[in-house]
């Protein structure tokens, strides 16, 4: 590699990481604790990916979202899903309208809060299937159909939902073809008695404390396009791949006995691309730029947690998705040239 592409390799990793941090002191205004929340919503964002954030009501879900499109000078939407929402109330509707001086009608489409560059699907699993369906389009295809013409969303675009635990009343399961559409799903713990004490302190002030943007539409897509022309070795694409195959009971070849036990459908091809995806974003964010077995590790849980559906042996038994995937990780085989020096490794990134 020349020294000309060392200078732009390290250029382009200081300016995600100037951005990362950016956002982080920003965010850290508003937001007390949950760091691994905050830096996986973040992956998700500069990799072009959606992510569900799951937790019991009053954990600040709502508000790490609203407070982090805040940071950011895009267009923000908030969709409150409730059991009487409809989907056109989400992808807008056509009204017809009549033209005075002609007397002629005429159809005319009007977006609805979908068309916007973040989007908060708050309490995604209140409202039916059939309106949670809406989004399906949106998030794959960025673009919503309606009378046959096809609308494009805006660029960047990603969505950001909330959901209650799913024992909580009132709540419908989102199918698995809208929960594979989410690259993460991020768990939101209680915080510790720390940051709660000083989330107290906070609130029994006086003062708000308000959030700048700090980074422009420009800026997300120079860092989304910087993350998305990382470079991956090929035994780390391999072993991503060989990690989200071990997840199907009826894989041909080796697959854990927890899975053949517990696991009634494993995860799709989609989830090795979040994990490569995904592992990039964590090298350049959080980690020193050069994706590794490790990287993909360090992902592993928020991509493949909602992607393994378990039987009633497992329910029985008290296995979680994330037991099953601690065993993966213990479980599946490292390619060999993952031992090899940080040198040869990035030998092999640079060329």
């Amino acid at each position: 590699m020349s020294e000309n592409q060392s200078k732009n390799g390290e250029e382009m990793i200081a300016l995600v990481r100037e951005s990362y941090g950016l956002l982080k002191s920003e965010i850290g205004k508003v937001i007390v604790g949950q760091d691994e929340v905050i830096d996986q919503i973040l992956m998700c964002v500069f990799s072009r990916g959606h992510a569900m954030l799951v937790g019991v009501p009053g954990l600040a879900k709502t508000l790490v979202i609203s407070t982090i499109a805040q940071t950011m000078e895009l267009g923000f939407s908030r969709i409150q899903f409730t059991p009487d929402l409809m989907p056109s109330d989400i992808t807008g509707t056509e009204v017809i309208e009549e033209d005075k001086a002609t007397g002629k009608r005429s159809l005319r489409f009007v977006p609805g809060p979908i068309f916007a560059s973040v989007i908060l699907a708050d309490e995604i699993n209140r409202t039916p299937p059939k309106t949670q369906a809406a989004l399906l389009e949106a998030m794959q295809e960025r673009q919503v159909t309606a009378g046959g013409t096809r609308h494009p969303l805006p660029d960047p675009f990603f969505v950001l939902a909330t959901q209650n635990p799913l024992e909580q009343e009132g709540t419908y399961p989102l199918p698995e073809a809208q929960l594979d559409r989410f690259m993460f799903q991020i768990l939101v713990r209680y915080p510790t008695e720390e940051e709660e004490l000083e989330v107290i302190k906070r609130s029994a002030t006086k003062g708000e404390h308000a959030v700048e943007p700090v980074i422009d539409t420009d800026r997300i897509l120079e860092v989304q396009k910087i993350i998305k022309h990382t470079p991956v070795p090929e035994h780390v694409c391999k072993y991503a791949l060989r990690l989200v195959r071990s997840t199907r009971a009826n894989e041909d070849g080796p697959v854990p006995d927890m899975v053949r036990d517990y696991v009634s459908w494993g995860a799709g091809p989609r989830a090795s691309e979040a994990l490569v995806h995904a592992a990039k974003a964590h090298a350049m964010l959080v980690g020193d730029g050069l994706v590794t077995v490790d990287t993909i590790r360090a992902i592993a849980h928020p991509v493949l947690r909602h992607r393994v559906v378990l039987n009633f042996n497992a329910q029985a038994d008290q296995v979680t998705p994330e037991t099953v995937i601690d065993n993966l990780l213990e479980t599946v085989p490292v390619d060999g040239l993952d031992n090899r020096s940080r040198s040869a490794l990035q030998s092999v990134i640079d060329h």
